[in-house]
């Protein structure tokens, strides 16, 4: 009896059309989105089956996992709720096939993916390139440097490019035929970074397809050696006109009720004012710093003031912002702010604000004690670490002072 179920049980399976037989998509694959017609290559994880399946991209050892998803009839669709992106593809003879669609933030990237299989070992001599780099650029900014982080296991690289805004996450690659070729997507800021050496011990550096305008990187004690210029201090990037004046901000909440800086419960406490966007990377990266920072200190007086600039679809409809309030889990304040481009118009009373995020320290008399432009996540290591000592530390003293607040705030 049982034999003859098995047979009947096999028979109905072969029965169904091929593509409901298929493999479950579980395990690591080897992704490519095409991003102004280069392919970024990076890697991603499927774990589950049918409605229960979820997809993870990986920025380093984090993990940027979708919201839902969902494999039936082939058909592969992951949402990842806060960016408001869809990854949506269809398996055929083993392969993914579809595109990564960002909402109104432009048009999708195609997409496709297969499953991840362990690179040969290198039949070349890899150069050693790891440790810390000084790249010489202009930037729209105005900053004269950036630092490249490389960490490096024989032909296995991994590395991050740090400006006065953030990083770029974590590129990981290999190096081929003379050329380490690095690539980066977390659901969002994806990148391409060919480096090659050079003979003079310098890197060339690519990124995407800007072959016509390579950067060039030496090692940072050679730079500093030279007097080349340095990255610039996030500390001191961005500031305030007048600092004996209380910072002002006046805007609605997701509720449409205007917070202001006067309202009462914000008097006589230390605050953050973070000027963040829930469309930009590396406010993704501070946000959870920031969640800790509320939740350890909010007890002896710490506010927590998030003004989000949003683009004009989601100031309409803040769907993405919401959404990124409930994957951070977020307590403080957070107000709609205008679109990213206004921020110095709606902030007037700042100087060089152009970086996504900036944290603003106040007193308790409501003005401005210090200012750190941009956020390194975890990806720039002990940038990342020193960035949270430094701004924990302010935080600390600034809970320390006498309660002393202006009248004119």
């Amino acid at each position: 009896m049982r034999s003859k179920l098995f047979v009947l049980a096999t028979a109905a399976m072969l029965a169904l059309p091929p593509i409901a037989r298929a493999q479950s998509l579980a395990g690591l694959w080897d992704a490519t989105v095409v991003v102004g017609g280069v392919d970024v290559p990076f890697r991603m994880e499927i774990t589950g089956s049918g409605a229960g399946v979820k997809g993870s991209f990986f920025n380093g050892d984090e993990k940027v996992t979708s919201t839902s998803g969902r494999f039936t009839n082939g058909a592969l669709a992951l949402s990842f709720d806060e960016y408001e992106t869809k990854l949506e593809a269809t398996l055929k003879d083993g392969r993914l096939e579809g595109q990564y669609s960002r909402g109104t933030r432009g048009a999708p990237y195609p997409f496709q993916a297969k499953r991840f299989v362990a690179a040969p070992p290198a039949d070349e001599r890899v150069p050693s390139i790891a440790g810390l780099w000084n790249i010489q650029t202009k930037s729209a900014k105005g900053e004269s440097a950036w630092h490249l982080i490389v960490r490096q296991s024989g032909p296995e690289v991994s590395a991050v490019i740090l400006r006065v805004d953030g990083d770029t996450g974590t590129l990981t690659g290999a190096f081929r035929h003379g050329t380490f070729v690095l690539g980066h997507f977390s659901a969002a800021r994806p990148l391409r970074l060919e480096i090659a050496p050079q003979a003079d011990g310098s890197l060339s550096l690519v990124q995407n397809d800007e072959r016509d305008k390579p950067l060039t990187a030496i090692r940072a004690e050679q730079a500093l050696a030279k007097g080349l210029p340095q990255p610039s201090d996030p500390s001191r990037f961005t500031s305030v006109k007048d600092p004996t004046e209380p910072l002002r901000f006046s805007f609605a909440d997701l509720n449409g009720k205007i917070v202001s800086n006067a309202d009462d419960r914000f008097r006589g406490k230390v605050i953050i004012v973070d000027i963040s966007g829930s469309w930009c990377p590396n406010c993704h990266d501070e946000t959870p710093f920031l969640v800790d920072l509320y939740r350890k200190y909010h007890d002896r007086g710490l506010e927590i003031v998030a003004l989000s600039f949003e683009e004009a679809a989601q100031l309409k409809n803040p769907t993405r912002l919401r959404a990124f309030i409930k994957r951070y889990g977020i307590q403080y304040t957070v107000l709609v702010a205008g679109e990213p481009r206004e921020a110095s118009e709606k902030l007037p009373q700042t100087v060089n604000l152009n970086s996504f995020p900036t944290t603003f320290f106040l007193g308790r008399d409501g003005r401005v004690r210090s200012a750190h432009a941009g956020f390194p996540g975890k990806a720039s290591g002990k940038f990342h670490e020193e960035a949270k000592q430094e701004m924990t530390h302010t935080v600390e003293r600034l809970l320390a002072e006498a309660v002393q607040f202006s009248s004119g705030k």
